[in-house]
């Protein structure tokens, strides 16, 4: 499985108009290209991821399995995300998610097909 970062900005995330913070795709996308990340971890936007109860989620997939985060509201959880990929592109899939982002972590019951 490739390593990627699955960024929602659907019905619910980054829509300002039902109360929540814009998603910051721009920032990422710069920063992405910035260091050369999409080789080692794919940046996808996305559509609805479905949970959104915790608005503005997340998915990190790589070979050890996935892990949601959701509730993301200020650009430095966005910068920690990109943070983390830049550490797995350096080093491996094995590298914790960062510190800021860890309460923001839940679980998801129900399978997500991401489509190329």
């Amino acid at each position: 499985m490739p390593t990627d970062v699955v960024v929602c900005n659907g019905c619910c995330c980054g829509n300002t108009d039902k109360g929540h913070p814009e998603v910051p795709i721009k920032l990422l996308n710069d920063e992405w290209e910035k260091y050369g990340l999409n080789d080692s971890v794919k940046l996808r936007i996305s559509k609805c991821l479905g949970p959104c109860s915790m608005h503005n989620v997340s998915l990190l997939r790589t070979d050890n399995g996935t892990t949601w985060i959701g509730n993301l509201s200020e650009d430095i959880h966005y910068k920690a995300l990109v943070d983390w990929a830049i550490q797995v592109s350096e080093k491996s899939s094995e590298i914790e998610i960062p510190e800021i982002l860890i309460p923001h972590k839940f679980e998801r019951f129900d399978e997500v097909v991401i489509r190329d």
